[in-house]
């Protein structure tokens, strides 16, 4: 075989090749490029809109802790059970995983019917395309509404309002958000207060009844908490302390 022989399958193969990276641009210029308008959703107005919705759901996403704690019943489980510790005089037992975790679990337990009020009217028809967005917003916010004003202290209504400028609140009138939540909120830490003072209270007299007797005896150098310690721990299985306290607070929500 000659040289040139030898080159001439080279030399189609590398025309081949040729003409295929040439007919490329052609083949591309000859369909249609989408337009920007073709790739945004129908109905959508602009880019812009569709960008603004994509960092509110983010933003919504982000906070989502701080709503649930703020919505729900998490604030009262968590400032009860912390209180029982501090009564205990324990610092680390139970941990804080373990009394958060208990506190979200209870909160579940008794926001289930909200939650799933929430779902079946807002979430599930917007899934599907039923309702707009605005609507499926007025829908979710209004059984946590609903919650929120079967817990709230009405004088602490009136003081977010009054604070507002906003009109005396008639029965029967839809409360904004903005007055709703701070309100429930400090209803909420009250009666974790009123709560956590009920727990500590037998602990108390527990450890001045120890601290006496430890006095009367003598025992200068000996710390009453020290002693007071397993007598509280024992006392509060006797009475199956978490049992009561768990039922007390669900029960306090029904």
């Amino acid at each position: 075989m000659t040289f040139s022989g030898f080159l001439a399958p080279r030399n189609l193969a590398a025309a081949g090749i040729a003409a295929a990276v040439m007919t490329v641009p052609q083949l591309a210029a000859a369909q249609d490029i989408p337009s920007l308008g073709s790739l945004l959703p129908e109905g959508s107005s602009s880019a812009s809109g569709r960008m603004i919705q994509f960092i509110a759901l983010i933003t919504v996403l982000s906070i989502a802790p701080g709503i649930l704690i703020m919505v729900t019943s998490f604030t009262r489980f968590v400032v009860a059970l912390s209180f029982l510790r501090s009564g205990l005089g324990l610092q680390t037992t139970p941990a804080n995983l373990i009394l958060i975790s208990l506190a979200l679990f209870m909160t579940f337990f008794v926001m289930q019917p909200t939650f799933e009020r929430a779902w079946e009217d807002g979430i599930q028809p917007l899934t599907e395309n039923q309702i707009t967005e605005r609507e499926a917003y007025e829908r979710i916010v209004d059984p946590f509404r609903t919650f929120m004003l079967n817990n709230v202290r009405e004088k602490d209504v009136l003081l977010f309002a009054d604070l507002a400028g906003v009109s005396p609140i008639e029965p029967g009138d839809t409360v904004e958000l903005r007055i709703l939540v701070p309100a429930f909120m400090i209803s909420e830490l009250r009666r974790g207060f009123e709560i956590g003072f009920l727990i500590v209270l037998p602990f108390l007299v527990i450890d001045m009844i120890v601290a006496t007797l430890v006095m009367s005896m003598g025992m200068m150098m000996m710390p009453p908490t020290v002693i007071a310690l397993p007598f509280k721990i024992l006392f509060f299985i006797l009475i199956d302390g978490w049992n009561l306290l768990i039922g007390s607070l669900v029960r306090s929500f029904f």
